[in-house]
């Protein structure tokens, strides 16, 4: 078992940003909020059920995380952790009303309670995930992280993730299999089967500084080997 996911301050600034080790929506959203605030902005930290790749029959938990902000001008959502769809603008809490970013327009609809996140990708508006306005504390956070952190259907845990959000152009990347998605629609796909490659991807594509393990290249050419011997 790999290293616990803590979610208080000191754990989330070594991680992130001393180790640059990345992380997923509760460590990306708490230290963002926690920024956001010491700068004096008003931020209340919500809980979404995730619905992107999700059947419409299956019922989901509240996994994810986002932040409603409020500013003079409105109040906004802010995400920083949605992964290969995370938001690279702030969206108005505006019910109905495509919203441009730099990457997908999005759009927020009304849902129950709630809101219901849409994206436009390939010409056709996907269901991110749905959120209501109640206001979440880190001890609700604690019950999902332990959760993605250690339950054996956590996708988390069965291969490597990683995501990056750059000008005009997304970087996605699960288990061996590593796309771009362009902001003009182009997507390039390609499969990555050297170590080295997949090493050198991480730290200069996504950004993550790599530990100094022992034994990190024979997991990675391990699971290299386990992908390619399932491929059809």
């Amino acid at each position: 078992m790999g290293e616990p996911v803590r979610l208080d301050m000191d754990s989330l600034q070594d991680k992130l940003l001393r180790r640059g080790r990345g992380g997923w929506c509760f460590e990306q959203n708490i230290l963002f909020a926690n920024m956001l605030q010491a700068l004096g902005y008003d931020v209340t930290r919500l809980a979404a059920r995730v619905r992107w790749n999700v059947p419409i029959e299956r019922a989901t938990p509240r996994s994810h995380m986002l932040l409603h902000v409020r500013l003079p001008e409105g109040d906004y959502i802010a995400d920083v952790g949605f992964g290969g769809l995370t938001l690279s603008a702030p969206l108005k809490l505006e019910a109905d009303v495509e919203q441009a970013t730099p990457h997908e327009p999005h759009r927020l609809m009304a849902h129950d309670a709630g809101f219901r996140l849409e994206a436009l990708i390939a010409g056709e508006w996907s269901t991110l995930y749905i959120f209501d306005l109640h206001e979440q504390q880190i001890a609700d956070y604690e019950v999902s992280n332990w959760y993605l952190c250690h339950h054996p259907d956590s996708h988390f845990l069965k291969l490597v993730t990683a995501a990056r959000a750059a000008p005009g152009v997304r970087h996605a990347l699960r288990g061996v299999r590593y796309a771009t998605h362009a902001a003009d629609g182009k997507t390039e796909r390609r499969e990555v089967r050297d170590v080295d490659e997949y090493k050198g991807l991480l730290e200069n594509v996504f950004g993550i500084r790599l530990p100094e393990a022992p034994n990190l290249d024979e997991k990675l050419a391990g699971m290299i080997e386990e992908a390619a011997g399932s491929d059809p």
